[in-house]
């Protein structure tokens, strides 16, 4: 049950308020009447990891912080950034931080500990590989051109909905009796990328084809395409890392957390042909 009496005076700010999951849960905060900071690059109150001198600025006064990590925790100077921070949290006095993390990253348990020891009281959501994915990112392109084209092989994918995220993230923003947890956060079944690239197709009425490609091959294509040196490196990491088979199963924190199912990877894409994500 949420409980927002102790965020109700201090604002709750939304690092990275305009990615995929920031967005929407300034949007909720917004509607629970929460006096919400939103920090981004972009965002009127600046927030950059690159850049230590817009930290303080962003959780000065602040009571509780959601975290997500650019450009992902698993590039090699995350858990450096992670220290630095949770220290300027403590030092803004900051009651609760929920951080946004990812399955299977050893660099990503790495932060989640940091967190989790830091003296001030965390949550964190380690979360499987978004559906939105497919609409609101990288794959996009792909799902508009007819070929969504990946390193990676037949392993299943529990893939999840950015909205549970958002979700799950206010509740323990909000609620009680989340400090110290970690929650495990994924989608109700298993899907390959080929899988759910052809359940994409069908939902549209058109044939995409999914190709798989060694990651040299991938990491060439890249480079042709302009892709900044720095993204490349971290997602050939994560297809280095994470498709190997250990995220290959279902876990409890949706329903842990929300006390519902999470939503099924066809009803989000139902939702955005019903938007019309896809031209």
């Amino acid at each position: 049950m949420t409980n927002t009496a102790s965020h109700q005076q201090r604002p709750i700010t939304v690092i990275g308020a305009t990615g995929k999951t920031g967005w929407r849960v300034v949007e909720r905060l917004q509607q629970l009447g929460l006096p919400v900071r939103a920090a981004s690059r972009t965002s009127e109150v600046a927030f950059d990891w690159t850049d230590r001198s817009t930290w303080p600025p962003a959780l000065a006064g602040a009571g509780a912080a959601y975290v997500t990590y650019q450009p992902d925790l698993i590039v090699p100077r995350s858990a450096d950034d992670m220290t630095a921070f949770v220290a300027v949290a403590r030092d803004a006095g900051i009651d609760r931080l929920v951080l946004m993390s990812g399955r299977g990253e050893p660099e990503a348990k790495t932060c989640e500990d940091i967190v989790l020891t830091s003296g001030v009281p965390s949550t964190v959501l380690r979360c499987s590989w978004f559906a939105q994915n497919f609409s609101e990112a990288f794959l996009a392109d792909g799902v508009n051109e007819g070929a969504v084209v990946l390193p990676v092989g037949g392993v299943g994918e529990p893939f999840l909905d950015a909205d549970d995220i958002a979700d799950a993230a206010v509740e323990a923003l909000t609620g009680d009796g989340h400090d110290g947890r970690v929650y495990e956060l994924t989608g109700p079944r298993l899907l390959t990328f080929a899988e759910a690239t052809a359940e994409i197709g069908r939902e549209l009425g058109r044939d995409i084809a999914f190709i798989q490609v060694g990651l040299d091959e991938y990491r060439a294509g890249m480079a042709e395409a302009g892709v900044p040196d720095e993204y490349a490196e971290m997602v050939m990491a994560l297809f280095g890392t994470l498709f190997d088979g250990r995220n290959s199963r279902m876990a409890s924190g949706v329903r842990e957390l929300l006390g519902r199912d999470a939503v099924d990877f066809g009803d989000v894409v139902k939702k955005a042909v019903a938007q019309g994500v896809w031209s």
